[in-house]
C-alpha cells in the first residue's frame, strides 16, 4: 500500500492510523509479557488511605482515587468505589476500589507504596506549603471461594449506615457491611450497594483477596520480594512525589522517571510511570525535567 500512499492522501491517512493502532497493540503486548506473576492477569482491588498530613492528606487520598479511576477508564477497565470513609473536613480517610480487567493487578502492583504531594495547602489561610502522604495498596481478586477458605466462626460482621450518596435507603437503614477476619485482624467493607446482602458479598470478595495476598506473602519469599516493603505513609518512605509548588514535577523515586506535567498525571495518564516500573527502566543519568524532589 505504501506506493499508493505516495499518490493518495486518503490512503496515507488510513495507513498512518493503522500503523498507530498496531504500534499500540505491540506496546501493550510487550508490557503484558513482563507480567508473569501468578496473579498478574487478574482484576484487582485497590485500597487508598490518607497518611501524615491531616486534612491535606485526606484531600490527597481523594485526588489519588480520582487519578486511578481515570487511569482505569483510559485503559478500558471497569472501576468503581466499593467503600470510602470521608475525612473530618474534606477528602477521604480511606477508600477501596474494584478495578476489573485483564492484567489490572499486574499493572497496579507497581503502584504499591507511599505517594507524596507537595503544594500550597488550600486549607491553610496563610497559604503555606504543605507535604502530604497517602498509601496505595493493590491486591489480586480471588477467582473462586475455595481458593481462600474462611470459617464462619472466624468472622465478625458489623452493619452500619452508609455515608455516601445513593438510593433512598442510604443513611436510613444499615445496609453497609464491615467484615473482620478475627485471627488476622484483616478488615474489608462495602457500602455502595443498596442491600445489605450485596454489600456483604462484595466485602467478602475484598476480604478473600486481602487474605490471599497475606497468605502468598507469608508462604512465598519471591512473592514478598515482588511486593516490596509496605512502609508507613510518612517522610522518607515515598515511592513517588507529586510537586505542585514551587515548581511542577512528578518523580518516581524507584526509576528516576520525571514528568513535568503534573496535571496530566493526576488526570490518569500514568502509563509512562507504570511502564518504567514494569520494564525496570531507569532515567538516564542527568536526565529530568525539573529540580530534585
Amino acid at each position: 500500500m505504501l506506493p499508493l500512499a505516495d499518490e493518495d492522501a486518503a490512503i496515507a491517512r488510513d495507513l498512518a492510523a493503522d500503523l498507530a493502532a498496531l504500534q499500540l497493540e505491540v506496546d501493550t503486548a510487550s508490557l503484558e509479557a513482563q507480567l508473569g506473576g501468578p496473579y498478574d492477569e487478574r482484576s484487582a482491588f485497590l485500597a487508598i488511605s490518607a497518611g501524615v498530613g491531616g486534612t491535606d492528606a485526606a484531600d490527597w487520598a481523594e485526588m489519588l482515587v480520582r487519578m486511578y479511576l481515570r487511569w482505569a477508564e483510559r485503559r478500558g477497565f471497569r472501576a468503581e468505589i466499593l467503600e470510602s470513609t470521608p475525612g473530618e473536613e474534606a477528602g477521604l480517610k480511606s477508600a477501596t476500589l474494584s478495578v476489573d480487567g485483564d492484567y489490572a493487578y499486574g499493572y497496579l502492583k507497581h503502584e504499591r507504596g507511599t505517594h507524596r504531594l507537595v503544594r500550597i495547602s488550600p486549607f491553610d489561610f496563610q497559604k503555606r506549603r504543605q507535604t502530604s502522604f497517602a498509601l496505595v495498596d493493590p491486591t489480586p481478586q480471588v477467582e473462586t471461594e475455595t481458593e481462600v477458605d474462611i470459617r464462619p466462626d472466624e468472622l465478625r460482621i458489623d452493619t452500619y449506615r452508609s455515608t455516601g450518596a445513593g438510593g433512598q435507603n442510604v443513611n436510613k437503614t444499615e445496609t453497609a457491611v464491615r467484615i473482620t477476619h478475627v485471627p488476622t485482624g484483616t478488615v474489608a467493607a462495602s457500602q455502595n450497594e443498596r442491600s445489605q446482602l450485596q454489600n456483604r458479598e462484595i466485602a467478602m470478595r475484598v476480604l478473600r483477596a486481602r487474605l490471599l495476598e497475606k497468605r502468598v506473602l507469608e508462604q512465598e519469599a519471591e512473592q514478598a520480594k515482588e511486593r516490596g516493603e509496605l512502609r508507613a505513609a510518612d517522610w522518607g518512605s515515598q515511592i513517588r512525589s507529586y510537586v505542585l509548588h514551587p515548581y511542577t514535577l512528578v518523580k518516581d523515586h524507584r526509576t528516576g522517571v520525571e514528568i513535568g506535567d503534573v496535571q496530566r498525571v493526576l488526570d490518569g495518564d500514568i502509563e509512562q510511570l507504570i511502564e518504567a516500573s514494569l520494564t525496570g527502566q531507569t532515567a538516564s543519568k542527568g536526565a529530568g525535567t525539573g529540580p530534585a524532589v
